[in-house]
């Protein structure tokens, strides 16, 4: 039982990383209705910065500047590029997200070379023993940062003049132009939060708590499997985003115990499988109606 638990809460730690990622990808989504696949690299792009200035400005000082860094390469994506191809179709937009993604990895992997830094020294690889269980502090660190980050979300989107904005025009776009509403300025600003929140995830998945490896192109890798738990929860759905996150880590965590590690990557796409076969648009997202 001890065992159990102490998956379920490490689960749980993981999933919250993952639920600010997909978060990412569906706020991203719903302002564009454009998959991004450059999310992973926005990850690792902030984690360099964090790298890079960790020795002069803190540890402190070079997480806010990666999570600032990895939100304003969002931007200068979507207002460099993808602003300039608006006449393309949202399928054509989602390869040059591909192409972005490749050229930033492989620079930043290129300049990594074979060092593999940890970032998360705050409270990294500091196991915490309560009642026989042991937790691991980057978990509880993520869940804690996670729960603040995406209350603070929600009540942005559901009062604040953007999340209005935002939901108009996830609503219907030229309805919401027609109010008055700047779709350029709402597309912008979610590149920029998604970004953001980009930043914070790679905060934790280059710990040795979370993957066990450093800063790399494994930590890409890790970065997209957000998607599956986007995709879970529904593209158009920021409730469906934090619960497909939470589900994707404890299938991870339970997995990797209960029948191989190997198993583990392949457990989250059978299980996002499973529920498209069912329900299609996620398990929050919208379903489409068509009029015969």
């Amino acid at each position: 039982m001890n065992t159990f638990l102490q998956l379920v809460v490490n689960g749980l730690g993981k999933g919250a990383v993952f639920a600010l990622l997909a978060l990412g990808f569906v706020i991203i989504f719903k302002a564009t209705e454009v998959i991004n696949f450059a999310h992973g690299s926005l990850v690792l792009f902030g984690g360099y910065l964090v790298v890079v200035t960790k020795e002069s400005l803190g540890w402190a000082g070079a997480a806010i500047c990666g999570v600032l860094a990895a939100g304003l390469l969002g931007l200068a994506v979507e207002r460099l590029l993808l602003s300039r191809a608006r006449l393309a179709d949202a399928n054509s937009l989602a390869l040059l997200t591909i192409g972005i993604d490749v050229i930033i990895t492989e620079e930043i992997v290129r300049r990594l070379g074979v060092s593999l830094p940890f970032i998360g020294e705050a409270w990294d690889a500091r196991p915490l023993q309560l009642g026989g269980i042991t937790l691991f502090r980057t978990h509880l660190v993520a869940l804690a940062v996670a729960a603040i980050l995406i209350t603070g979300f929600y009540l942005a989107f559901r009062f604040s003049n953007w999340g209005i904005a935002m939901r108009a025009q996830a609503e219907n776009r030229e309805a919401a132009a027609l109010m008055g509403i700047r779709s350029s300025r709402v597309t912008a600003t979610a590149w920029l939060v998604a970004g953001m929140l980009a930043g914070v995830a790679v905060l934790f998945i280059a710990t040795q708590d979370f993957s066990g490896a450093g800063l790399s192109r494994g930590t890409h890798s890790i970065a997209l499997a957000a998607f599956p738990a986007a995709i879970l929860g529904g593209l158009d759905s920021t409730a469906g985003a934090v619960v497909g996150g939470l589900v994707v880590g404890l299938v991870e965590a339970l997995s990797a115990q209960y029948v191989s590690f190997d198993f583990a990557k392949s457990a989250v796409f059978l299980v996002m499988l499973v529920v498209l076969v069912i329900r299609p648009s996620g398990l929050f997202g919208t379903r489409e109606s068509t009029r015969v």
